[in-house]
């Protein structure tokens, strides 16, 4: 008999089937089952659930659910329901997943030191005007944390001649790159940041890092990149920087409510280039043959994988 993995999301129908389609070609010797299509003398039997967009509801009526596997990198939702939750949270930890971001990084990065937005505002007023930019060596580009995601950028940003700096809740070291980490060290490498790169995770101590007060201290026409959770940052204080032109431009890919909100006063800023949460995008195949790999081996070898730290959100 096949072992049962149920796999929890609250995807359109559309997008569900075409994980089902990616997660069934590679677990062969098991059964995917959407959530929905369990019966409920059934749940007993899940010990491991797939997860994406979980409906945290659902998760808990598998009572006999061991942990289950992410399919994105962020799992900040299972977090906070953590002291509901009896069950271990998997990331999804995927190479693949380092390269498209570090690239999305690097693209954007280019798009802000190539001053970009400000020729696009040129064009929209019939203007033309050359502008001459520093040497790449001259700007200094601060990744926000040091995980898989972070430490992939910062070593693309590096190779591609740029001052790289992080910043990281505990001390790291990278050779060749400048690293600082708590208040007091966040507070030194923004007055230093040219273009300020967030790919944080989500946790208690993350929310609201980049506050009023920290973001007055970054220097003046220093851009933004987001590329993490948008509850990281205060965009009202953000878009009041840029108004005051103390800012010079944003690159946001998160939002609290996606899609955001037609009526947002972030479409309009011509200060802020709006993302549709496209930087890192998980691949579906790769993503799948992780999955398998983590999951078979716990059935096979009964070897765990690498949960997370619910106290520290990753």
């Amino acid at each position: 008999m096949k072992n049962c993995i149920a796999f929890v999301s609250t995807l359109d129908e559309a997008s569900n089937i075409l994980w089902l389609n990616n997660l069934k070609t590679i677990f062969k010797n098991y059964e995917i089952i959407l959530f929905k299509d369990l019966k409920e003398d059934e749940y007993t039997c899940i010990n491991v659930a797939i997860v994406i967009k979980p409906d945290i509801k659902e998760l808990i009526k598998l009572k006999n659910l061991k942990w289950v596997q992410s399919l994105s990198a962020g799992v900040e939702k299972l977090i906070n329901e953590r002291d509901s939750l009896r069950f271990n949270i998997v990331r999804m930890v995927d190479d693949n997943m380092s390269v498209v971001m570090s690239d999305s990084v690097l693209a954007w990065s280019f798009y802000l030191y190539k001053n970009m937005p400000l020729y696009k505002k040129q064009q929209n007023n019939s203007l033309w005007i050359e502008h001459e930019i520093k040497e790449k060596n001259e700007i200094t580009i601060t990744i926000l944390g040091l995980g898989e995601l972070g430490l992939a950028s910062a070593l693309k940003l590096k190779a591609n001649d740029f001052n790289v700096k992080a910043w990281s809740r505990s001390k790291k070291t990278i050779e060749g790159i400048s690293t600082y980490c708590g208040n007091d060290g966040l507070e030194e490498v923004l007055e230093q940041t040219d273009i300020l790169v967030s790919l944080l995770p989500l946790t208690q101590a993350t929310t609201m890092l980049l506050n009023k007060q920290k973001l007055n201290f970054l220097k003046k026409n220093a851009s933004v990149i987001n590329f993490s959770r948008a509850a990281i940052f205060d965009y009202k204080a953000l878009a009041v920087l840029l108004d005051k032109k103390h800012l010079k431009h944003a690159v946001l890919d998160v939002f609290e409510q996606e899609p955001l909100i037609k009526d947002s006063s972030l479409w309009k800023h011509e200060d802020i280039t709006i993302l549709p949460h496209i930087s890192g995008p998980t691949n579906k195949k790769t993503a799948s043959k992780i999955a398998y790999e983590n999951i078979n081996e716990y059935f096979v070898n009964n070897k765990e994988p690498l949960f997370v730290d619910k106290n520290k959100g990753y």
